[in-house]
């Protein structure tokens, strides 16, 4: 016959479930299933919170709506975590977001774009002829994807242009 466990939790303990619970220690936060604690990362490690939450819920132990009141976090935010999970699994939550490929920018348009700055024409008139913004030239020329014209040095302080 199974035994109950009383829900004893150690002082300074926020209630998740009945069963369970977690505490802020400096810079770390600790789970506790009565007195055990059963897992622990740190306070700005987000990952490590989704995924144990996540985990949580997908296992049955704590239900959506008790995690959103124990942490104050938004319940579509939850539910984007959860269907993380179910489609890719836990090594989702650690791995960087994927870089988006710009879809004006694209390796044809750089190439044309890098033509017409060689010919000596200027950025908004390139914009006009590609329909592509002005500005995303400019961030293409910043990051060094597009070489610009170099910019005149104008001399220094105090010189009179001939």
């Amino acid at each position: 016959m199974p035994q109950l466990q009383l829900p004893v939790f150690p002082v300074g303990t926020t209630a998740i479930t009945p069963e369970l619970a977690f505490e802020r220690r400096e810079d770390q936060v600790v789970y506790f299933n009565g007195h055990l604690p059963v897992f622990t990362h740190g306070t700005k490690d987000l990952a490590s919170f989704r995924f144990f939450t996540t985990q949580l819920i997908v296992n049955g132990t704590a239900s959506q709506g008790q995690i959103v009141k124990a942490f104050g976090v938004p319940l579509t935010t939850v539910k984007r975590c959860c269907r993380l999970y179910r489609e890719r699994g836990a090594s989702a939550f650690f791995k960087p977001p994927a870089r988006r490929q710009g879809h004006r920018l694209t390796p044809e348009k750089l190439a044309e774009a890098q033509g017409l700055l060689d010919e000596g024409k200027t950025v908004p008139a390139i914009s006009a002829q590609l329909g592509i913004l002005a500005t995303t030239l400019h961030k293409a020329i910043d990051d060094g994807r597009l070489k610009g014209l170099k910019k005149k040095d104008p001399g220094t302080p105090g010189e009179c242009a001939p």
